[in-house]
C-alpha cells in the first residue's frame, strides 16, 4: 500500500481537533469549566490524552480556541449588506439563530462570564478580539445613526443588552423559549417590516411560565411539563 499523501494527512489531523473541540465543548456546556476534566474530554472524543496534548496542551487551550470561535460568529452577523432597516433585520435573526442553534456554545460562554473566577479567561478573549468588537459596535451605532437615532451609542447598548438577555434565556429554557414571537416584537419595537417567514421553520409553542426544573446529564433543559401558560 501506498504511504498516505501529506494532504491527506493534514485532513486527519484536521478531523482530530475538531473532534476534541467539539468533546470539550459539549461537556464545558454540562459540567462547567472547573469540574470538566481533561479525561472527561477525551473519553467522549474517543482519542487518547496524548493526542489531546498534541493540540491543546490543557483546558485553558481549549477554552480559549472556543472563546475566539464564539466571538467570531457574533461579530460575524454584522457583515450583512443593504438598508439600515435591513440590516438591523438581519442582525436580529442571526443572532436569534445562532443562539437557537449552538446552545453548547452560548452555555459554555454564559458560563465563564458569570463565575468570576473564569471571567478573566472571557475577558482575555475579548482583547484579543478587540479590533473585531470595535468593528461591531461601530457598525450598530453607524445602523441607527441612519435610523435617525438620537444616541446611536446607547442604542447600540440597548439593543446588545436585550439580545443578550435573550440569548441567555434560549440557553436556560431552550424548548420553552418562544424564539419566533420573541423575534417579531423585536422587529416592532423597532418599527421594522414584519418578516414573511419564521426564522427556525416552525411556528413556536405558545407563552407559558418558563421554568428549569431539572437540567439532564448533556445539559440540556428540561421540563417536568409543557409551556401552557398554566
Amino acid at each position: 500500500m501506498s504511504p498516505r499523501s501529506a494532504r491527506v494527512n493534514e485532513e486527519m489531523r484536521e478531523q482530530s481537533r475538531e473532534r476534541i473541540l467539539t468533546a470539550a465543548l459539549e461537556v464545558f456546556a454540562a459540567k462547567g469549566y472547573h469540574d470538566a476534566t481533561v479525561t472527561d474530554i477525551t473519553t467522549r472524543a474517543g482519542v487518547s490524552r496524548g493526542l489531546l496534548n498534541y493540540y491543546f496542551p490543557g483546558k485553558q487551550n481549549l477554552v480559549e480556541e472556543l472563546l475566539d470561535r464564539h466571538l467570531d460568529a457574533v461579530t460575524g452577523v454584522l457583515d450583512v449588506t443593504g438598508t439600515a432597516d435591513e440590516r438591523l433585520a438581519a442582525i436580529i435573526d442571526g443572532i436569534l439563530y445562532a443562539a437557537s442553534t449552538t446552545v453548547p456554545v452560548q452555555r459554555m460562554a454564559l458560563s465563564l462570564v458569570v463565575n468570576p473566577a473564569t471571567l478573566p479567561l472571557f475577558a482575555a478573549a475579548e482583547s484579543r478580539k478587540e479590533e473585531r468588537l470595535r468593528y461591531m459596535e461601530d457598525e450598530l451605532r453607524g445602523i441607527f445613526a441612519e435610523r435617525g437615532a438620537d444616541d446611536p451609542a446607547l442604542e447600540e447598548v440597548l439593543l446588545r443588552s436585550v439580545l443578550e438577555g435573550v440569548v441567555f434565556k434560549i440557553a436556560v429554557y431552550t424548548d420553552d423559549f418562544p424564539v419566533e414571537r420573541v423575534r417579531r416584537r423585536l422587529y416592532a419595537m423597532y418599527t421594522l417590516p414584519e418578516p414573511d417567514r419564521t426564522l427556525l421553520g416552525a411556528e413556536p409553542p405558545p407563552v407559558g411560565r418558563m421554568r428549569a426544573n431539572r437540567v439532564d446529564r448533556e445539559g440540556r433543559t428540561s421540563r417536568a411539563g409543557r409551556s401552557d401558560g398554566a
